[in-house]
């Protein structure tokens, strides 16, 4: 078991068209790790306070696959939570950020047991850039890093998030944060940029248009699954991720993922995104097996047939 997540993990309120879900699970690695256990064992790394409420822990220990080690789970007496309250408009691809409460995020960075220095691959969810290379360096043993960002570091903490991008051989972020970027607005100019930057590949989540892939071997561009009905884009993202790291995972890693596998990733990770939309938090994601994300890939493949 050598898949590790970093970053965030919280407590949501969320309100879209579809209704309101008051503190609800959320956070990063909440998400990724879900996705990802479908694949492989996870190991995971955050900071939580002592408001956390046991119902999620239970929630954690007992997520569908093949589950995750909350060795890395830190539960700190005197600290709270990271909270997060969005509101969703009629476009989902439109949010408004209504409340952030960082708490324990904007304390020290979670401890990583040493059992944990063997991980081979890495994924570094959003957080702060200079916490991600501090992280990072705790994994001499790295065969496969992949990070997350946003806007706030690109421009805030430029200089750090730079100085990361040399570290990792994958950078996956949204449309909008490529352009911001590299001040580029063509997605694929934007893409390939950032390969100059450091990292081997990149991939460029566009939300209901799918996600696109720039690699040093090709570029592949996937459409999203044809949802009928969305609830709740929260953590889309993030098990993107999950779906895409954990298949990698699972597979021969001793090597940098070829333009072919990264391919196929990115259709586990649109997938699972897929499923993760239909509803609030985990909800949907606790309800499925992998023999359900094999049929979902199954059918979006002949969607892509020609």
């Amino acid at each position: 078991m050598s898949l590790i997540v970093t970053g965030s993990i919280g407590i949501d309120t969320i309100e879209t068209p579809t209704g309101k879900a008051p503190e609800v699970l959320g956070g990063s690695v909440v998400y990724f790790a879900a996705a990802a256990s479908f694949f492989t064992p996870v190991r995971l790394v955050g900071a939580a306070g002592e408001d956390f409420p046991p119902a999620f822990l239970e929630t954690l220990k007992h997520l569908p696959g093949h589950g995750v080690d909350l060795a890395g789970l830190e539960l700190r007496k005197g600290s709270k939570t990271f909270r997060w309250t969005g509101l969703y408009h009629a476009n989902m691809n439109v949010r408004d950020t209504v409340e952030v409460q960082l708490n324990v995020l904007a304390e020290k960075l979670p401890k990583v047991p040493p059992a944990y220095q063997d991980s081979r691959q890495v994924f570094l969810a959003n957080t702060h850039p200079a916490g991600q290379i501090e992280l990072l360096q705790q994994f001499p043993k790295a065969e496969l890093v992949v990070a997350d960002t946003m806007d706030l570091w690109i421009n805030n903490e430029k200089p750090a998030l730079l100085a990361l991008l040399q570290k990792v051989h994958g950078l996956v972020l949204n449309d909008s944060e490529a352009a911001l970027l590299t001040s580029e607005t063509n997605l694929v100019k934007a893409a390939q940029a950032v390969l100059k930057l450091g990292p081997r590949f990149t991939v460029i989540k566009k939300g209901e248009h799918g996600s696109m892939l720039v690699h040093g071997d090709g570029i592949v561009a996937l459409p999203a699954w044809p949802a009928e009905a969305v609830v709740d884009p929260t953590g889309a993202g993030d098990s993107f991720a999950g779906g895409m790291m954990g298949y990698l995972a699972a597979g021969d890693t001793r090597k940098p993922p070829t333009l072919a596998a990264l391919r196929k990733a990115m259709a586990y990770g649109t997938v699972v995104a897929s499923f993760n939309i239909e509803a609030f938090s985990l909800e949907r994601l606790l309800q499925l097996s992998r023999a359900d994300l094999d049929d979902r890939l199954a059918a979006y493949t002949r969607m892509l047939a020609v």
